[in-house]
């Protein structure tokens, strides 16, 4: 699957919660200062072309809809931060937010209750 840059991550954020949506729709939920009409149109062109987003054509305007799941892209996109970062490690990954702080034993050990449940969190 494409990775996305920041702003086409950001445009599919907001489909997903929307589930569809007008150019005009995407660029109310965005932050100020808002984007222009153009910039978002070219931008959702291209993920049309990636193969994130479809559309519905009312006349000369266009109602568009994610065809990749948030959760789709989601785990791809963890699959290819383990590897690029942590050597496909998960065990490495956890350890990292250890060291870090970023995680507390307590969070730690609810992890590993969950995952000998055979639970997903």
């Amino acid at each position: 699957m494409q990775k996305l840059t920041k702003t086409e991550e950001e445009i599919m954020l907001i489909l997903w919660e929307l589930k569809q949506g007008f150019v005009k729709d995407i660029i109310e939920q965005m932050p100020e200062p808002k984007p222009h009409y153009n910039t978002v149109s070219t931008m959702i062109k291209i993920l049309q072309d990636k193969g994130f987003l479809d559309y519905e054509a009312f006349g000369k305007t266009y109602r568009y809809f994610p065809i990749v799941t948030k959760d789709l892209y989601s785990k791809s996109s963890v699959k290819t931060f383990l590897k690029g970062y942590f050597n496909n490690s998960a065990s490495q990954l956890v350890s990292f937010f250890v060291k870090e702080k970023n995680i507390s034993v307590e969070e730690l050990e609810a992890l590993v209750k969950e995952l000998k449940k055979g639970e997903t969190i």
